[in-house]
């Protein structure tokens, strides 16, 4: 018995713990909340959010440190890799998971709800993004996803008493569940096939004879609308206006951010490893869900007066920008490059923006308790600086200049353009127009905070918690920089190329 427990501990992987530690970190955090909920209760529900925000700034140190080593690290077979790719997202889900904590702090310790429980949820979300960004395996994608997924089900309906509340989580799990089983299903078809779950592995097959069957354009469909109705693209777009409105606003800038940049992560990696040599499948799927989200996004955000709703059709809009330059990323593998790095690079502008927006939506509802865009009317006459805050990311969003938004949308017509296709310089055009289309509502509610008086002549000045102060501060201080100086920010998009994927 001795002599098998030696040989299976010399046969055994060797694991590199030190590219593992922000997991390991993480999920140590989470250890720790669950047992201080467990043995203390109500006592310590105060430390709940500093113990989780210390957490992901931790995680932060040996993020630092691998990507400073520079070596790309290999692990399970191939099924788990650590390079700079892997290595900025998991840096944008840890820094955004930290902005969502600040927002949460004096939100939930008001509400009658258990901070432990929120906060373990939220940073078992966080792990599953994190191990998304390295996942290199189709049952390691589906079980990050799935860790994603399952606590954001509970958190859009942690307001129990509240009717919309529950009817947000309901949603978000029934079409959550559908999307999965679909994801699944298209994840067997292509594993049937190529007998491999290994996204190396079924790039190299695809590459052969057998990826001219029929069964093999029918599984990379079924993964993609998988994929699709978890970062709310149109068509599959229908949970999320009312999940978005229902769920308390620090989950509904967690799943408008955070949770739909683990779908574009998971698509990325399926499509840049292992379907990038059907990209005659994908393209045309990829140009029609890109141009039909940001047309349909737009143009009903410009009815809303809402502004969750607003800011829920916004985010569909985003995500047709998003997934534009995938309509064009299989001509050759420097468009490919080109495409996944303008990507990365609107991902973390853009979870800078809509953080920031919904810090300012959560700090203006703490005094009009009301979404109603017109709740903002005359907020420059009593909150000068919200009012600044929110027009900064307006324009970001919209994509005017000096606001980092603007370098984001060049980035996608860049790629675009770089193809040299009719079906690029199509879409760039749309593209163009929709971004003139979404400054309609942009632009309206810039003009209800500067121009419109406040409902009912109240100009009682905010205040506005410490916690959410410095979140706002965090995410100014990222869209003006990255907008005046874009290099700061593609000095660590640059090294991430399509090379470093196809392994």
């Amino acid at each position: 018995m001795l002599a098998q427990l030696l040989t299976f501990a010399w046969s055994a992987p060797s694991v590199d713990y030190h590219a593992l530690a922000p997991e390991i970190i993480v999920a140590a955090t989470i250890v720790v909340l669950i047992a201080l909920d467990a043995f203390t209760g109500e006592r310590s529900r105060w430390a709940s959010s500093s113990i989780a925000g210390i957490g992901l700034l931790l995680a932060l140190i040996p993020i630092a440190t691998l990507a400073y080593d520079g070596v790309d690290r290999v692990m399970f077979g191939g099924g788990f890799v650590v390079d700079n790719y892997a290595l900025i997202l998991q840096a944008l889900f840890v820094v955004a998971g930290y902005i969502v904590i600040l927002l949460s702090t004096n939100y939930i310790a008001e509400g009658d709800y258990y901070e432990g429980e929120y906060y373990t949820l939220l940073l078992s979300s966080v792990l599953g993004m994190m191990i998304m960004a390295s996942a290199r395996d189709l049952i390691s994608i589906f079980i990050a996803l799935e860790l994603v997924s399952i606590p954001a089900y509970m958190l859009a309906a942690w307001r129990k008493r509240d009717q919309k509340s529950n009817e947000a989580g309901l949603k978000y799990y029934l079409m959550g569940v559908f999307a999965s089983a679909i994801l699944l299903y298209g994840m067997s078809l292509i594993f049937g096939i190529t007998g491999s779950t290994l996204l190396v592995n079924i790039g190299a097959d695809l590459g052969s004879y057998i990826s001219s069957q029929p069964i093999i354009t029918l599984g990379i469909v079924f993964v993609l609308i998988g994929f699709a109705f978890k970062v709310s693209a149109v068509p599959f777009h229908q949970w999320a206006p009312d999940t978005y409105e229902g769920a308390p606003t620090p989950v509904t800038s967690f799943l408008a951010v955070a949770s739909k940049a683990a779908g574009f992560v998971a698509i990325l990696n399926v499509l840049f490893i292992g379907f990038y040599g059907r990209h005659d499948v994908w393209e045309p799927l990829m140009w029609a869900l890109a141009a039909l989200s940001m047309t349909v996004g737009n143009l009903i955000a410009l009815r809303q007066t809402n502004i969750v709703r607003m800011l829920a059709y916004s985010g569909i809009a985003q995500a047709g920008y998003i997934l534009a330059p995938l309509a064009v990323a299989g001509a050759t593998l420097g468009t490919g490059g080109e495409a996944l790095r303008s990507i990365v690079v609107y991902l973390l502008i853009y979870a800078g923006m809509n953080l920031g927006a919904f810090a300012v939506v959560l700090a203006v509802a703490r005094k009009t308790r009301s979404a109603d865009i017109k709740s903002f009317g005359g907020l420059f006459s009593y909150a000068p600086v919200l009012t600044v805050c929110m027009t900064i990311f307006l324009f970001s969003l919209a994509g005017i200049p000096p606001a980092a938004g603007w370098f984001a949308k060049l980035s996608i017509f860049s790629s675009l353009a770089s193809a040299g296709t009719a079906s690029g310089y199509v879409l760039a055009v749309i593209v163009g127009l929709n971004s003139v289309i979404a400054f309609g509502y942009y632009g309206r509610l810039i003009r209800v905070m500067w121009m419109d008086e406040a409902p009912d002549g109240d100009r009682t000045p905010i205040k506005v918690p410490a916690s959410l102060s410095f979140a706002l501060i965090i995410t100014v201080a990222v869209t003006l920089v990255w907008g005046v100086f874009p290099g700061a920010l593609t000095h660590f998009t640059d090294q991430v190329t399509l090379f470093s994927l196809l392994r």
